[in-house]
């Protein structure tokens, strides 16, 4: 239950950072009209906050579950010996392991460190392949990127220190 929860919570880090990113009033919201080609009037037009910011939540979830596996370490032990019968002795050794690894790189700097690294090597290039096929500018593609380096930064950092441990 914890673990649904942790996860729960770091989906919505998507909609806060967004909510700070993409502020006409105090964030980088004018900046994003401008590169996007629209005006604030197009924004609010088409703009339906039930499935804008219940989408935004449910792809929460999914990239949350999807960083849960990138900034544990823990959890590549477990995806190699899912399905492997052990004998008493490997077990024995391996539960040793498993206890002096439980702790191993569960920090929020740790998470962050990941988190970020996911933004740049991942979201960029999707982003900016994207965005050069719409022919959009470096300002847009890096403005997109920095958002999802904050926020990947940010749930990684949350994921990797509050989920308990699987194993």
């Amino acid at each position: 239950m914890q673990t649904f929860i942790v996860l729960a919570l770091s989906a919505l880090i998507p909609l806060l950072v967004g909510f700070i990113w993409y502020n006409t009033s105090f964030g980088l919201g004018k900046t994003w009209l401008k590169e996007s080609g629209l005006t604030e009037e197009d924004a609010k037009n088409g703009f339906k906050p039930v499935k804008v910011f219940g989408l935004t939540y449910l792809f929460g979830l999914f990239i949350a579950t999807c960083l849960s596996q990138w900034t544990i370490h823990q959890n590549g032990l477990n995806s190699m010996i899912a399905d492997v019968t052990l004998d008493e002795e490997t077990t024995a050794a391996l539960n040793i392991v498993k206890s002096k690894l439980v702790d191993s790189y569960r920090t929020f700097k740790h998470g962050a460190l990941h988190g970020g690294l996911t933004g740049v090597f991942f979201c960029l290039p999707v982003i900016g392949v994207v965005s050069l096929f719409e022919n959009k500018s470096m300002k847009y593609i890096f403005l997109h990127t920095g958002y999802w380096v904050v926020t990947l930064a940010l749930m990684g950092g949350v994921i990797c220190q509050f989920l308990p441990p699987a194993f």
